[in-house]
């Protein structure tokens, strides 16, 4: 994909998982599967690891050469009655959302094709890339949104 198409993706993925987000009732924010977390908790979830995102693209475009892109826990990020996955309202975390990918789109359109070789170590999965980080990022927001999509169909 050239980077105007990775762009334009990127940007469609935040616009799917945000329609996800409104399409859900929100009475049923805490309805849950057991073994699947509930609407509330997916977009704690999604907020986080965009926040985490939006470090890790700055880390590798400006700490070069070679800088550590750390990983978390994001298990125990849901977990933690302290982060308040469970019990917090969503609209912070959404506008949280909105704002890093609206400012890491900015810098994706300003990438150039050399830019997307640019690389890191992650703390977990060793050689991490520009083009790696936009792979993982294209897609997250997508599988998420689904998983709203089936919860607002009451499919859990």
């Amino acid at each position: 994909m050239d980077l105007e198409t990775l762009a334009d993706s990127y940007e469609a993925s935040t616009v799917a998982f945000l329609d996800a987000v409104a399409s859900l009732d929100p009475a049923h924010l805490d309805r849950r599967h057991p073994d699947a977390w509930s609407p509330r908790q997916v977009i704690h979830h999604v907020a986080d690891s965009e926040a985490q995102s939006y470090a890790r693209l700055r880390r590798l475009l400006a700490e070069q050469p070679n800088p550590v892109i750390q990983g978390y826990d994001e298990a125990a990020w849901a977990r933690s009655p302290r982060l308040g996955y469970k019990t917090l309202p969503v609209q912070p975390p959404l506008a949280v959302f909105a704002g890093v990918r609206s400012s890491s789109l900015a810098l994706i359109r300003g990438l150039t094709e050399g830019d997307l070789d640019l690389a890191g170590t992650h703390s977990e999965s060793g050689a991490y890339t520009v083009r790696d980080w936009l792979a993982i990022y294209l897609e997250h927001p997508r599988e998420h949104a689904s998983q709203l999509e089936r919860a607002a169909r009451g499919e859990l």
